[in-house]
């Protein structure tokens, strides 16, 4: 019997897309959309963003080294976080599940990100009970001691948690502690999924 759902953010709660960000970069400074990303992986800066490590205005300045840009703190934010688009779990489901389960939140995320999600899609955040942040608790999906702290914050076993992400390596992540795992695709499906283990919001 299922006690808690835990959801992914990113492409699961509300969808996002880094190529927006590298699209309004690209004319700020001298590298493509395309290469940004290249340059930014072989910096490792964003993984340490992610993991707590460097601080946001440290990322920041960081950020415009590498990438050869003049812009202030406030502005490269808003660029930063300009990769969210719509919402794909509605507000009603969140609701109805924090009802009947505790609802944690579990994402690799970064406090810049964090801070936009807050004020703008608050009304959804404020149904989980717990968030587990990849930037709070120092590790990173599929890393065990996120998950580890996941299923802490729960307050159940790890087989009586349900998980859905979009990506298969951190579900696996989830299986191998013993969480019930399925990959997120679409509302429809994860719908279908936790109506077949009886989990109900309405």
């Amino acid at each position: 019997m299922h006690k808690a759902i835990l959801f992914d953010l990113g492409k699961v709660l509300i969808h996002f897309d880094f190529r927006l960000g590298y699209r309004a970069l690209e004319g700020l400074c001298p590298y493509s959309a395309e290469e940004i990303p290249r340059k930014l992986a072989g910096s490792g800066l964003v993984e340490r963003f992610e993991t707590g490590l460097v601080e946001s205005r440290d990322f920041v300045e960081q950020m415009c080294r590498i990438l050869d840009l003049k812009l202030d703190y406030d502005r490269f934010c808003a660029i930063w976080s300009s990769i969210f688009t719509e919402v794909l779990i509605p507000e009603e489901m969140l609701a109805g599940l924090a009802r009947n389960y505790r609802l944690v939140l579990l994402s690799n995320t970064n406090a810049l990100h964090f801070e936009l999600l807050q004020a703008n899609y608050g009304h959804l955040l404020r149904h989980f009970h717990s968030m587990v942040l990849s930037f709070e608790v120092k590790a990173m999906k599929p890393e065990e001691a996120i998950f580890r702290a996941a299923v802490e914050r729960a307050g159940c076993l790890p087989e009586e948690c349900f998980y859905t992400d979009d990506i298969p390596a951190y579900v696996e992540g989830a299986r191998r502690m013993g969480i019930d795992g399925v990959v997120f695709h679409s509302r429809a499906q994860i719908e279908e999924e936790l109506r077949a283990r009886g989990i109900l919001w309405r």
